[in-house]
């Protein structure tokens, strides 16, 4: 990505007046049974929570579907099981060997899950929480035990979790596609994946008890820069009515990506989607942009297609991960240009990144700080004086600092500094906090994704540390109530919690998870930090991009 990782004594949520839903048991009361419009569903109860897996929210993109907008799920007679979890969608995996794709992935993917209360006669309407997973969008899954649900439906609230298509399966393009469907939005197939999720949501979620006026979407990474897309995608509104970016960034590049089919002067985007497509089918003895080429392309097998999710841009340039394309169709601008128009939608928005993201030449290959700091031209000075104000720090401080604030938090500010223009409440948060098994190793603070099983109060084993804390179990029923208080409410807060105060174009303040674990309201530490990146906007043409 160019520009684009305390203290609770209780937690109690209640809710009032019981209403009638669909959800039924059979059996022993262990495998509740939900009428869907496509057929009926046999979940399973665990632990009190009514666990639905493996839902097909759209037809497999397999075939003919291979490259096209997800397509309705076929209906069914009597009761399907959905007790496991569907495959992953098809990716190489972190280190796989070539010509292969992860154990439990497949083209075949496009699966949701959903955890509920049990109870068959439900309290009032639950909220409804959607996660959108991260992975660079070339990995990752909705299922996984750090982000199951069972501790949001604890709290009376639904979650789901969502596949999307990724890689070149995702997100692809090539001529012979515009030609062959030239009405179609193209490109983007893991997005279309995304809303095709949220009408699913829309069309069934009350018959799990839950709300479809109240659905926040929520995401990390990967799918925190799909929380930015998906509030500023016109085919998306509607389909939520809150939103939290966790180390999501906000300004451009990966936002949205290169332009389909026209050469643009960005100097990291020399070619287009659609020459990447080219060169791609050309690696595999394609030519042509007619129906012929493309049956050729829908011939190759996974494999051939996923190859680790990279493809050079055919100039000598650098081999990019496939990821999110401005398609005109879909995706009609890049979320930072319409938060600077206030196109985006008015909604409620949680926002913030950790505290130490990534360090080493993520965003630069600068090996000094002096280096570094001759990058900010005439803000040098500043820089200096904001990054390493007595010249003590060590580089790789400097470097983890920067790269964090240039990718994540800076384009953070700018999206809440929109979101409060346009009138929406803003929670902004940085995530520094560490266990203490792990200070020494993270010295700089929480790395990327760091906060992710907090959120989900879901710690165990987390780390490989097989004893939880008591200062984990602290930070994770902090940060899990405030992520529901927000979900119910678009307020974190609530009594006994530390003040999460709203942030304001007057106070700037944001929520400081500490190092320690102490939950702060406060001016933002940051602030000279990210004033010299906004102020150094001709360095962003100076710095040699890497992308996620």
């Amino acid at each position: 990505m160019r520009n684009v990782v305390i203290f609770l004594s209780v937690f109690v949520l209640s809710c009032t007046s019981k209403v009638q839903t669909t959800l039924s048991t059979t059996g022993q009361d262990t495998q509740p049974v939900v009428q869907t419009r496509s057929g009926k569903l046999r979940g399973a109860i665990q632990d009190g929570i009514a666990v639905f897996k493996g839902i097909p929210f759209a037809a497999p993109p397999v075939g003919q579907f291979r490259w096209r907008p997800p397509q309705p799920v076929a209906a069914w007679q009597g009761v399907r099981d959905a007790l496991a979890f569907g495959p992953n969608c098809a990716q190489a995996g972190w280190g796989a060997a070539p010509g292969t794709i992860s154990n439990g992935s497949s083209e075949d993917c496009l699966y949701l899950n959903v955890w509920a209360p049990a109870e068959t006669q439900t309290r009032e309407k639950r909220p409804v929480m959607v996660w959108i997973h991260g992975g660079g969008f070339v990995g990752g899954s909705g299922s996984g035990p750090e982000t199951a649900g069972d501790q949001f439906a604890k709290q009376g609230v639904i979650l789901v979790t969502i596949n999307y298509r990724l890689g070149r399966l995702g997100f692809f393009a090539h001529p012979a596609l515009s030609q062959t469907y030239p009405d179609e939005a193209k490109g983007n197939y893991g997005y279309m994946d995304q809303i095709a999720a949220l009408q699913w949501i829309q069309d069934n979620i009350a018959s799990f008890g839950g709300d479809p006026k109240n659905v926040t979407i929520f995401g990390f990474s990967a799918g925190g820069v799909s929380v930015h897309s998906l509030m500023t995608i016109p085919a998306a509104k509607g389909l939520f009515h809150k939103a939290i970016s966790q180390s999501g960034g906000g300004r451009d590049g990966v936002l949205t990506g290169r332009p389909i089919n026209k050469e643009n002067v960005d100097p990291f985007y020399t070619v287009s989607a659609e020459t990447i497509g080219l060169n791609f089918a050309r690696k595999h003895g394609i030519e042509g942009t007619d129906a012929a080429a493309l049956a050729k392309l829908r011939a190759l097998t996974v494999e051939e297609i996923v190859d680790g999710g990279q493809e050079s841009d055919g100039q000598g340039g650098p081999r990019i991960y496939s990821g999110p394309i401005l398609d005109g169709k879909l995706v009609v601008e890049t979320a930072e240009s319409a938060y600077k128009a206030g196109r985006q939608a008015k909604v409620p928005l949680l926002i913030g990144s950790n505290s130490a993201e990534i360090g080493g030449s993520f965003v630069n290959t600068a090996a000094s700080k002096e280096a570094l700091f001759a990058l900010f031209g005439p803000q040098e000075s500043e820089a200096r004086a904001a990054y390493d104000p007595d010249g003590s720090k060590e580089f790789a401080e400097v470097i983890t600092k920067f790269n964090t604030d240039w990718v994540w938090a800076e384009p953070a500010r700018m999206t809440a500094r929109a979101f409060l223009a346009k009138g929406a409440p803003v929670y902004f948060y940085q995530f520094s906090y560490v266990p203490a098994a792990m200070r020494e190793r993270m010295r700089y603070g929480a790395g990327h994704g760091s906060e992710v099983a907090y959120v989900f109060n879901q710690l165990k084993g987390r780390w490989g540390i097989p004893e939880v804390s008591p200062e984990d179990q602290q930070v994770g029923q902090l940060m899990h109530a405030y992520w529901i208080n927000f979900a119910k409410n678009g307020n974190p807060n609530q009594a006994g919690l530390p003040l999460w105060p709203g942030y304001s174009s007057q106070q700037e303040e944001i929520l400081d998870i500490e190092t320690d674990g102490k939950a702060v309201g406060k001016p933002d530490p940051r602030k000279a930090r990210l004033d010299v990146i906004d102020k150094s906007g001709n360095l962003r043409d100076r710095l040699q991009s890497r992308g996620i």
